[in-house]
């Protein structure tokens, strides 16, 4: 049989073995399912783990803003109407490259996979040959030597 002691607001029960053979009769209320990044009104869930915090970091303000514009967009094709917010997101993200990544703040340096930055050259299949790979920093210049 177990024992109880109250010390102040803590109760505290002592278990015999006697005690733990017997199955718990307890049944626990079934958890509240959580909620996505809308809720069942429709509204954007700002609490959402899947935001990582974007709604609350130091651009959370523009953030929501232009999420917000593009949840709620009607334009054809949606959030078209949002194009100032998300620049204002995106300018205030600039902002803070180690937080927001950087390369986030690099992506109108983006040329395409069909405008290729720097030269490749084509493998010679001759001996001895040697392949020059350049691109533009200097540091990743590579030359191959094909094996003879």
């Amino acid at each position: 049989m177990s024992i109880c002691k109250e010390f102040g607001k803590d109760k505290v029960i002592f278990a015999t073995e006697e005690d733990h053979k017997v199955p718990s009769t307890i049944k626990l209320p079934e958890p509240d399912p959580q909620p996505g990044l809308i809720l069942p009104n429709g509204d954007i869930n700002w609490n959402c783990p899947c935001l990582g915090g974007m709604a609350t970091g130091p651009c959370g303000y523009e953030f929501r803003n232009a999420f917000s514009c593009f949840h709620y967009s009607e334009a054809d094709p949606k959030g078209s109407d949002c194009y100032e917010k998300f620049k204002t997101m995106q300018t205030c993200m600039q902002q803070y490259p180690t937080l927001y990544n950087k390369d986030i703040a690099d992506d109108d340096d983006f040329t395409g996979l069909d405008e290729p930055k720097g030269n490749l050259t084509a493998p010679n299949e001759s001996k001895g040959s040697t392949t020059k790979v350049e691109s533009e920093s200097a540091s990743s210049k590579t030359e191959i030597k094909n094996p003879a």
